[in-house]
């Protein structure tokens, strides 16, 4: 039984070559030295290729290293023991100045940060290092808006203080939230595209708010506040001199106050009487009941049975003659 370790994949299976490569293909012999993982021989369940699209099948998985092994996309190191351990996808992986950086870890470490809240971490070209990293963070509370230089470097420094200098975000660009899809997951191309400056040529239907891509940009979607319209005055009414009150009140038609009486004190004390209620009246229906018929007076609906009916007839005819001689 082979033992385990908690966050290892342990050796290969037998049956499956697996090895970690470098960048020319060369197997990685050293301990705790990271590279490709690839498998070198064909195994049954195996990825044999992609549906109505073969080319891209070779091109993704076996021409990295001349179709001499299939490329699985992850990135590995070994251990003295020869345990397997998956550090993530190569494209997760940045190659700044010759050395490799995960992409989650720089965002771990951005996140450790007491004001943020989410981060996200993409490679960028870059002329000198090779590639460069931008990453995109939500603070815990407002966007800041304005002059950001102090709090860039701020974080700059807390992440070269977790990582090591070489992982320092180059380009760091505030957002309220990152572009997700409904299920929740993190669109990474969509911020490759933006972070090299292309053109956004991927579908964004599933994107869960679509105007977080200005943001993205660096674009500053802070809405302008504008000017309150002044309410319409209100028209106050003149106060009515005594002259006017008094012509009002001699246009106005009196009323005549009338004291009421027993009679009517009686009427309105006494309830409405309620209409009496229509009670439906039941129909019955006669039921008439099919007379019997007499014996003997049934008449044979087919002609055998009429001749039998013929023939008992006759007989008793007979018995009775029989009897009476």
């Amino acid at each position: 039984m082979t033992a385990t370790k908690p966050g290892s994949c342990t050796r290969p299976l037998p049956g499956i070559d697996a090895d970690i490569v470098d960048d020319h293909g060369d197997s990685v012999k050293g301990a705790e030295a990271g590279g490709y993982l690839v498998i070198r021989k064909p195994w049954p369940s195996m990825l044999r290729t992609i549906w109505r699209d073969n080319e891209r099948y070779l091109s993704a998985y076996w021409e990295k290293f001349n179709n001499r092994c299939y490329v699985a996309g992850d990135s590995a190191h070994r251990d003295k023991d020869g345990y397997f351990w998956i550090m993530g996808r190569m494209d997760d992986v940045l190659k700044v100045s010759g050395h490799r950086l995960g992409t989650m870890e720089i965002e771990s470490a951005l996140v450790a940060h007491p004001r943020v809240a989410e981060a996200a971490v993409v490679g960028r070209p870059h002329d000198v290092k090779g590639e460069s990293v931008f990453a995109y963070v939500v603070l815990r509370g407002a966007r800041p808006t304005g002059d950001t230089s102090a709090l860039v470097q701020e974080l700059r420094n807390w992440v070269g203080e977790q990582l090591g200098p070489i992982a320092k975000p180059d380009d760091i660009r505030f957002a309220d939230n990152l572009p997700k899809t409904r299920s929740g997951k993190i669109m990474r191309r969509l911020l490759k595209t933006i972070a090299r400056g292309e053109e956004i040529t991927q579908d964004v239907s599933t994107l869960e708010n679509p105007a977080i891509l200005d943001q993205l940009r660096g674009a500053d979607a802070a809405p302008k506040a504008t000017p309150a319209k002044a309410a319409p005055a209100k028209s106050v009414p003149a106060k009515a001199t005594p002259v006017a009150a008094a012509r009002k009140a001699a246009a106005a038609p009196q009323r005549a106050r009338t004291r009421p009486t027993a009679e009517s004190r009686k009427l309105a004390r006494k309830k409405p009487k309620k209409a009496p209620k229509k009670v439906a009246k039941k129909v019955t229906k006669k039921v008439t009941r099919p007379r019997k018929a007499k014996a003997g007076t049934a008449r044979p609906k087919t002609k055998a049975s009429r001749a039998r009916m013929r023939r008992a007839v006759r007989k008793s005819a007979m018995r009775r003659g029989g009897r009476r001689r």
